[in-house]
């Protein structure tokens, strides 16, 4: 397989060019778990144009939560945002849209696996509670403390008085969060029966995103109305002025991903952090240095 070869490295100006495409191709690349949809109505003009404005807005948004991050670190702010929803329901795309150009020191993610049987035993907040952010940190949870409130509630994995303990808990637990320095932003993604249908059914046809799939999604889908009545206790119960819920719209991805981002930078109050000029120094040159030749049995074959 033959690819593009990079430019001479004499012209710095041309390399620095294909620097920032590659940067760019980052992008496309996440966006081609969405191309088979897209496929149908490619080539139409406004197909086009939607397309060349949603990479505008995503690099956009993206370059403001860079400014984003270096207030966070600067100003030594704790950021907590959780990621709620159902399956399929676009959490995880719009979290490695957040994150993409990001630094993963100050910008971390936490999707947790299910409790093992000694953190079945503890308090029911302790598993969280250690992926909690510092000073100048930001987390963001792939699901959250929320799990008792939907999946647990549902598939029976907590008793009634468990689920009851919950809800009088997690209003001061997020209360005391707020007190001790730390913002909390809640997210809720939204989508349809018919959506989710079909977003399984891509999962299920494609060989890239069959792992996604788990018994436990399938199932799920059997428990639909189950998981309605869950979710809408849940958003009733713990929708505190401290940290209240916000529902996303999220049957269309792309503007899901965008008015999540958007709404995200709107309610934190960042600014622009000054940055002393970076000046790269000269490389100290040494005559006796000599660079040793790599072995050719180390070397990657180079097959592209």
């Amino acid at each position: 397989m033959l690819l593009p070869t990079l430019s001479d490295a004499s012209d710095p100006f041309q390399r620095l060019t294909e620097e920032l495409l590659d940067g760019y191709d980052e992008a496309i690349e996440l966006e081609a778990e969405d191309w088979p949809e897209l496929a149908h109505h490619a080539d139409t003009e406004a197909a086009r144009n939607a397309r060349r404005e949603y990479f505008r807005e995503l690099f956009r948004l993206q370059g403001e939560l860079v400014k984003l991050q270096d207030w966070v670190q600067h100003a030594r702010q704790k950021v907590v945002i959780l990621f709620e929803g159902r399956d399929a329901a676009g959490k995880g795309g719009v979290i490695k849209r957040i994150t993409q150009r990001l630094n993963p020191r100050v910008v971390r993610v936490a999707a947790l696996p299910a409790p093992n049987d000694r953190e079945r035993t503890q308090w029911y907040f302790q598993r969280y509670v250690a992926h909690l952010p510092a000073a100048g940190e930001m987390v963001l949870f792939d699901r959250s403390w929320y799990n008792r409130a939907g999946v647990e509630r549902v598939m029976g994995f907590c008793s009634d008085d468990e689920y009851e303990e919950f809800f009088r808990a997690v209003p001061e637990f997020e209360k005391m969060l707020v007190r001790s320095g730390i913002r909390v932003l809640k997210y809720w993604f939204s989508i349809t029966d018919e959506e989710q249908h079909l977003r399984f059914l891509g999962r299920i046809h494609d060989p890239l995103k069959q792992w996604k799939l788990s018994p436990m999604d399938l199932e799920s889908r059997v428990r639909w109305e189950a998981y309605t009545k869950a979710k809408e206790i849940m958003l009733e119960r713990t929708h505190i002025p401290e940290a209240p819920w916000w529902v996303v719209q999220a049957v269309d991805k792309k503007k899901a991903r965008l008015n999540c981002m958007a709404h995200l930078l709107d309610q934190l109050p960042y600014h622009d952090v000054p940055h002393p000029p970076v000046v790269l120094p000269e490389r100290v040159r040494n005559p006796e240095y000599f660079r040793q030749p790599v072995p050719s049995s180390m070397l990657v074959p180079e097959r592209y």
